[in-house]
């Protein structure tokens, strides 16, 4: 896997620290267990607008990246449009990654 942040994802899936899935993420965002959620780019208007404002409102970051597909991908699963990473060092390393891109 040549994508750091993708590599990032699949190193918290393998820690157990990430959810994947609209319904899963949802309670974890509500629950506040959330320190990062990621959405794929090609995620529905609708899918977007319900995490970035649940998100806001509990100051949990959001951030988009890659498609469906390439997420899915990364966790060995099939499209997912959303996922929250459970673990603060985790969070840290993905937003840097995504940073330097």
């Amino acid at each position: 896997m040549n994508d750091p942040v993708l590599f990032a994802v699949s190193l918290a899936m393998k820690a157990g620290k990430l959810t994947s899935g609209e319904t899963a993420v949802l309670d974890s965002v509500l629950k506040e267990k959330a320190k990062l959620v990621i959405l794929a780019a090609d995620a529905s208007d609708n899918t977007k607008k319900r995490f970035h404002d649940k998100c806001a409102y509990r100051q949990i970051p959001v951030l988009e990246y890659g498609t469906r597909e390439t997420l899915g991908h990364a966790v060995g699963k099939e499209m997912r449009s959303s996922m929250a990473v459970l673990d603060d060092h985790l969070k840290t390393l993905i937003l840097s990654k995504a940073n330097k891109e």
